[in-house]
């Protein structure tokens, strides 16, 4: 088996999940796509594909098990803000095709590379849009994500619009964002922050879930 492929499949296990071996394919697929378009793109700082997997793909798994447990019904309507070159919307579109997932940056270069990976891994479920989120206009999302996008102040302010009504937030951060939390204004709740373990990152990760209050 190919370093990559048994690094992506144990790490799978370890955080819990059985991708079948299309989706390890596709993740794979597009990790090679990734580098290609970032040896003239600059999309991510990180230049070798062996080194992208665990702060990229693994770390974006993270997010999978605890969304199955949000959603044990499949289908959402899932926005992932900031979303770069497609992480974690990528990796939730193809382990979890049931949901339908919207890729937003304000960077051109990166939204073009996510509407070609859809096309090029025929992830249906997965759409583009280069905007900037304040401006955009949608039906409501069940579920907003954001990966390193902004504080949390300005990730629920910046998308509150776009939510629908009962949907969540997602914010993947590092260390525990204690400050950002206690920021927050009134109006949202703060109602899980779970930590998360990503395979050989050696890094804090956690998950911070909020809604609006009633």
């Amino acid at each position: 088996m190919p370093p990559e492929r048994r690094q992506l499949t144990e790490g799978a296990t370890a955080l819990g999940l059985a991708p079948s071996s299309g989706q390890v394919d596709t993740l794979l697929a597009y990790l090679a796509l990734l580098a290609k378009w970032n040896r003239i793109y600059n999309l991510t700082a990180i230049r070798d594909p062996a080194r992208m997997l665990g702060p990229h793909l693994l770390d974006s798994m993270s997010v999978i098990a605890p969304l199955r447990r949000w959603s044990p019904d499949g289908a959402r309507r899932v926005l992932d803000v900031g979303s770069g070159a497609g992480l974690p919307g990528v990796v939730i579109a193809t382990l979890i095709p049931a949901f339908e997932v919207t890729c937003v940056d304000a960077v051109g270069k990166k939204a073009s590379f996510v509407q070609q990976a859809a096309a090029e891994l025929g992830l249906r479920n997965l759409h583009s849009r280069h905007a900037r989120v304040e401006s955009l206009t949608e039906r409501p999302f069940d579920l907003i994500t954001s990966r390193a996008f902004a504080t949390l102040v300005e990730f629920t302010a910046l998308t509150r619009h776009l939510l629908a009504p009962g949907g969540a937030w997602l914010a993947m951060k590092g260390k525990h964002p204690t400050v950002e939390i206690a920021a927050l204004p009134a109006s949202i709740a703060v109602f899980h922050v779970e930590q998360v373990h990503v395979p050989g990152l050696g890094a804090d990760r956690c998950l911070v879930w909020m809604r609006p209050r009633d």
